[in-house]
């Protein structure tokens, strides 16, 4: 293929495997299968395959997918993967028509300029979409000529966690077409040999299990094929879309005759600890609720129906309390309380009466339970072998009392004094989950988000489940001192029933003869240690056995725990001991060519090794490692890709929903004048409001005047500010103090908690501190033009630390919300087909269409494929749009 027709590649790896990313053709029956099905849009994926080789634990997954444009004209192929949040890209290779384009993993800061490069020379687009809840999407997008094939093989590591007594591998199925040649093959290797083996799908139909899948296992291997015929795969027998739309998930545990097990390969060891059959050691449990305005409602409820479900889990050795905290502090019981039936009976009834209210204060409802088990200890009033734990759960920020995260978390680290962990629960996405989390983590516990969903009571229950049931404490692994060289974490504060703990390291000397470790822990009755003796020579035996699933794994396997350990000692550190974490991990990553969120993954063409075609990143959870485009890539504002929330235009709203990959739009049609509600918020206090303008007269040939926004006023009552844009100026009070700037300049204006750019004959960005961006875009015309006048396009690029509570326009789309779209049907426009789409209990018709997205490109902009909601979004927005209109700007 000549240079001039290198493809433009998007990738996007946000927040399990997706075969390939090609738009869903309705399904339709055939009277005789034609000779081009699995064929949509001219491009067929005639091959996908998915090898998975496990070898103690840790996982070596590739992804293969062949595709061949057959229309006359050049195509757009995609290929989309949905990868476990806890795994690293290591490979990933692009061919088209024989020619290779290979991937190397770089330093992100090296990976920056030479995107920056070819973003200038028009040839790349890179982005960060949002995570789901075990998944993050990596889709590569690339125009391949007509009659030309292209092959993708993406690869990827994963250390396979134990949880709740089973291995768990999850692969996300989703070909989206017929596919010829469909496969997954698992190959599995355990040296302790395998007790079980299971592989399920969310899609699998009886017929399928018959024939398509198989599994087996002996001794210490195992093996799952998933291979469907194309008349297996159709949704109906005379269907041409694909069945295969889901989850297949691998499930395996291992033989537990000793409960230990060391693995020693090239110097490199791994040594697995699950003991079985030990009794559980008593827990003392303080649960913190946040029981603020924001818990209102589902959430409440959810929360309710789980803490109800938990009680019934409870031992009777168990001690419990629990702990409110809203805008003040309650407790049920002055104190622990046994876990009795009748206790047990008095907290049902406590647990249904709670109710919502109030703010949030999280500092005095950790400190009040922190200090309930420390005096229930210090008074002996619990048994002395007995584990206490701390389980917090919010929604939010704390609003009240001590608001300051790093004080919070300076006063829980105090308290708790590393005697006992702290679980921190997110629910919801609009709260500071990195705040969360680094508090857990510096007190060994761990930070959990819950997602907003039906089941998210089943969540709540499932973590409880997870922790329930301890079986030692204080557990340390031990080796002989002069032996071993960069260990991994080998002291834990609770192992529990179901899981693993895993340490891996170097010898000092790879010829020695023997190997000794010792795990010591505290037991419900008695301290415990078990000690692992291994035979060099017998080591050596087993290790050939090994060698037809991959490599040198162990070494690997190492470098894989170290690098995810040191990234998460590094959200807990500052200054120096941060550099230097983050230092060993980056030379790790590079060394080992894992993408990570210290390193980029940088797909090159072969014949010049700077000039990238595209760039590969890992997110992480929040704004300490996140990736995303404006914060990594760009010396200049480039908004967020998703989610996002806009009006522009007519006006056009337009609703982003990342859950669904797709867009809902909606117009609004009022009279000139006419200021609508766009966000209030009550919590932070931020109000968003547009005035609607008209044209200078009415165009001769529309059947109606076109309406935009000619004004938008953003305020926040606790700064006691506001700020007017128009197409002119920028107005911004602090109080009773004005400043006003044109839009000839570019200007950025910084205080306490703001941020204002102007950028010339643009747009204005204003940040509210971290986690809340809104963009206001400058659209200018021919000043002599007839008709139209200059207006505003409103974009929100960032609303994570919005509350629960905002509403408006554009801010009650803000929390993740549900559609369904069905029956797609031709409409009274040929090239628009309409639809049934459900939403919010509403059943509406609804039509295919695309709007404009100008953040980017104020000129031309991109188009964004949309559901266009009739009458005002009637059925889709609470309320009708009337409801929305507001006296005046502020």
């Amino acid at each position: 293929m000549a240079s001039a027709q290198w493809p433009c590649l998007l990738l996007v790896l946000s927040s399990g495997l997706v075969a390939s990313g090609f738009q869903k053709s309705p399904s339709r029956s055939l009277g005789k299968r034609s000779l081009s099905e699995g064929v949509v849009k001219g491009i067929e994926v005639y091959s996908t395959k998915i090898s998975c080789k496990v070898t103690s634990r840790f996982a070596h997954n590739i992804v293969t997918t062949r595709a061949v444009n057959r229309a006359d004209t050049s195509k757009e192929v995609s290929f989309d993967v949905e990868l476990p949040k806890t795994a690293f890209i290591t490979n990933f290779t692009l061919t088209i028509d024989g020619v290779t384009y290979p991937g190397n993993v770089k330093e992100k800061e090296v990976a920056k300029k030479q995107y920056e490069k070819a973003v200038s020379q028009g040839k790349t687009a890179g982005l960060v979409k949002a995570s789901g809840r075990k998944l993050e999407k990596f889709t590569v997008s690339v125009n391949v000529a007509a009659g030309s094939k292209v092959t993708f093989e993406l690869t990827y590591e994963e250390l396979l966690k134990r949880h709740k007594g089973k291995y768990e591998m999850f692969l996300k199925v989703q070909p989206k077409q017929l596919v010829k040649h469909f496969e997954i093959e698992a190959d599995i290797f355990e040296p302790q040999g395998i007790s079980s083996l299971d592989a399920e799908a969310s899609f699998i139909t009886n017929d399928l299990l018959g024939s398509a899948l198989t599994k087996s296992f002996s001794g210490k291997k195992g093996h799952v094929s998933f291979k469907p015929s194309l008349d297996q795969q159709r949704s109906c027998p005379t269907c041409t879309d694909s069945l295969l739309n889901g989850d297949f998930t691998i499930t395996y545990d291992v033989n537990r005759e000793s409960p230990a097990n060391v693995q020693i390969v090239n110097g490199y060891f791994v040594h697995f600890f699950a003991p079985q059959g030990l009794p559980v050691v008593p827990k003392n449990v303080v649960f913190v609720i946040d029981v603020s305005g924001s818990m209102y409602g589902r959430k409440m409820e959810q929360t309710k129906d789980a803490l109800l479900r938990i009680l019934e889990d409870m031992s009777e050795e168990d001690y419990l309390n629990f702990i409110l905290f809203s805008g003040h502090v309650t407790t049920w019981k002055d104190s622990l309380v046994r876990a009795t039936p009748e206790n047990i009976q008095e907290a049902r009834a406590f647990v249904k009466s709670i109710k919502d209210q109030g703010m949030t204060n999280i500092n005095d409802g950790l400190l009040r339970g922190i200090s309930m088990l420390n005096k229930a200890r210090e008074e002996r009033r619990v048994p002395e072998r007995s584990t206490s734990i701390v389980i917090m759960l919010t929604d939010g920020d704390a609003n009240v009392g001590e608001s300051r995260p790093e004080k919070i978390q300076e006063n829980v680290r105090n308290a708790i004094g590393g005697k006992f962990p702290l679980y921190n629960l997110g629910f919801g996405n609009n709260l500071n989950y990195n705040f969360l989390e680094s508090m857990a983590l510096e007190n060994h516990g761990l930070a959990r988000r819950i997602y907003e969903d039906s089941d998210a009571h089943l969540q709540l229950q499932g973590f409880y489940e997870e922790v329930a049931n301890p079986l030692l404490t204080g557990v340390e692994v031990e080796y002989p001192k002069n032996d071993i060289l960069d260990l991994t974490q080998n002291a834990y504060q609770h192992l529990y029933d179901g899981s693993e703990i895993v340490v891996a390291g170097r010898l000092v000397d790879q010829d020695v003869n023997s190997f000794k470790a010792d795990v010591k822990g505290h037991g419900a009755i008695n301290d415990l240690t078990f000690t692992e003796e291994v035979d060099m020579s017998e080591m050596e035996k087993a290790r050939r056995e090994q060698d037809y699933i991959f490599g040198n794994y162990i070494e690997r396997l190492w470098a894989y725990l170290t690098i995810e350990q040191l990234l998460e000692k590094r959200k807990k550190a500052h200054g120096e001991e941060k550099e230097n974490l983050t230092a060993q991990a980056l030379d790790l990553s590079l060394k080992y060519h894992f993408v990570t969120p210290l390193t980029s993954m940088v797909v090159t063409k072969p014949e010049d090794s700077e000039d990238q075609t595209a760039i590969a990143d890992k997110p992480g959870e929040g704004p300490v490692d996140a990736v995303t485009p404006s914060s990594v890539y760009l010396t200049s504002y480039q908004p967020p890709q998703t989610p996002y929330y806009y009006v522009d235009g007519d006006p056009h709203f337009i609703i982003q929903v990342p859950e669904k990959g797709d867009a809902i739009c909606f117009n609004i049609d009022e009279a000139p004048g006419t200021v609508l509600r766009l966000i209030q918020d009550p919590v932070t206090g931020l109000t968003v409001n547009g005035q609607i303008i008209g044209e200078k007269r009415d165009s001769p040939d529309s059947k109606a005047t076109k309406t935009y926004f000619g004004k938008v006023g953003i305020a926040r009552a606790p700064m006691d500010l506001r700020i007017e844009v128009t197409p002119e100026k920028v107005a911004l009070w602090n109080g009773a103090a004005q400043s006003t700037f044109s839009w000839l300049d570019t200007v950025t204006i910084t205080q306490e908690g703001l941020s204002v750019r102007i950028n010339r004959k643009e747009n204005m960005v204003v940040s509210f501190g971290d986690g809340v961006t809104f963009v206001v875009v400058l659209h200018q015309v021919w000043k002599k033009h007839p008709v139209h006048q200059d207006f505003l396009g409103f974009y929100v690029a960032d609303s994570r630390q919005m509350s629960a509570q905002t509403h408006g326009l554009l801010g009650q789309f803000f929390h993740p919300f549900d559609f369904k779209v069905s029956d797609v049907h031709p409409g009274s426009d040929p090239t628009k087909p309409d639809a049934t789409m459900v939403v919010k209990n509403h059943r509406l018709t609804v039509t295919r269409g695309s709007q404009k997205d100008y953040r980017k490109d104020v000129g031309t902009g991109t188009k964004v494929a949309c559901w266009f909601v009739h009458n005002n979004g009637q059925g889709l927005i609470d309320g009708v749009h009337t409801d929305y209109i507001v006296p005046d700007l502020f």
